[in-house]
């Protein structure tokens, strides 16, 4: 666990013992045996044992996921690395989200939202204003008309476009239309109940 006391942030195990005699400004949890710690206001990785994951330091780093992480370089750029703190493609982002079932959401320098996979790759060539992770094969999407879903092909499953919508959750989403009713609709854009 991560804690901070007059010496400064460490890591403890669960007897309350330190895990390190190192010290830090901050430290977060450990994520894929990764923690993120900020030493003189850069930020970096360590293992469970204390020891840097990689040399290279940033101005933000995220949590491991899928074995992979979000960095923030000198020049505001996002991009991900691997636990050795490499990056896992050669591209750079203006915001990069979290892997999930490897695929994350990005920001291109373009300003729209697309979705990669962990190369890099484009899921699929169409632009969006914002964007969400997918979640059981569905992802929030926002167009010049509002939000709604898409498949992994990035096609809308439905016509209609509300003011903020939620994941699908047992095949239901609660969604609010631009009156600011609150209603269900099921996978197809159907309104199921108001609510």
């Amino acid at each position: 666990a991560p804690v901070l006391d007059k010496t400064g942030a460490y890591h403890i195990n669960s007897n309350g013992d330190e895990l390190y005699e190192e010290r830090y400004m901050r430290t977060f949890g450990f994520y894929c045996n990764r923690a993120a710690v900020i030493e003189k206001n850069r930020w970096f990785h360590i293992t469970e044992k204390g020891e840097r994951a990689y040399s290279k330091t940033y101005l933000w780093t995220g949590n491991y996921q899928e074995d992979v992480c979000t960095v923030r370089d000198d020049n505001n750029q996002y991009f991900h690395i691997d636990l050795n703190g490499h990056k896992i493609y050669s591209e750079t982002f203006t915001y990069v989200g979290d892997f999930k079932d490897g695929i994350a959401c990005v920001k291109t320098a373009s300003g729209f939202f697309k979705h990669i996979d962990t190369t890099g790759k484009y899921l699929n060539n169409i632009d969006f204003l914002d964007l969400g992770i997918f979640h059981k094969n569905f992802a929030t999407a926002k167009d010049n008309n509002g939000w709604f879903h898409i498949d992994k092909k990035g096609k809308e499953v439905y016509k209609n476009r509300y003011l903020t919508i939620e994941p699908f959750y047992n095949g239901f989403a609660l969604v609010t239309t631009f009156d600011n009713e609150k209603i269900i609709i099921d996978e197809k854009g159907q309104n199921i109940l108001t609510v």
